[in-house]
């Protein structure tokens, strides 16, 4: 019975697919990944993953990252999308523009540049759907109560 456990928590793990691009190594070009990846090396160019892009501590990535969640406490230089967080946590820092819904940066991490959160489509969906505690009173201006005589 617990050997059956084993090879179903065994599998799991398997499952999840994990890259790691340790530190010392030095990259250029495009990275693409369905899944995970970690990165303490260097990397310039592209990276794009469907999963969570982890950036360690010796970390220095330069150019586009693109990813459903960025976690990084290294140095990244470029445009960084998140669709759906960034994390910056402590000695990391990031320069450049980032595009996310969601923004965590830990006390001691720094970030330059511009962020981009989405509150222009939350505007444009406002405008356009009608507020129902919102009443046009100009038909009234004019008017007087009998009560006012």
């Amino acid at each position: 019975m617990w050997a059956m456990s084993d090879k179903s928590a065994r599998d799991s793990v398997d499952s999840e697919n994990f890259t790691f691009l340790g530190k010392g190594v030095d990259f250029k070009g495009v990275i693409h990944f369905d899944a995970t990846i970690r990165i303490d090396g260097k990397a310039e160019g592209e990276i794009r993953t469907t999963g969570t892009l982890i950036v360690g501590e010796h970390a220095v990535i330069k150019g586009m990252v693109s990813a459903r969640t960025v976690i990084t406490s290294g140095k990244i230089n470029g445009t960084v999308t998140a669709a759906e967080k960034i994390q910056i946590l402590k000695p990391g820092i990031l320069i450049g523009d980032i595009r996310t819904p969601a923004i965590a940066i830990e006390d001691g991490a720094h970030f330059h540049g511009m962020c981009d959160m989405g509150a222009h489509k939350w505007v444009e969906e406002e405008q356009s759907a009608p507020n129902k505690n919102v009443y046009d009173l100009t038909s009234h201006r004019g008017k007087i109560r009998a009560s006012d005589l």
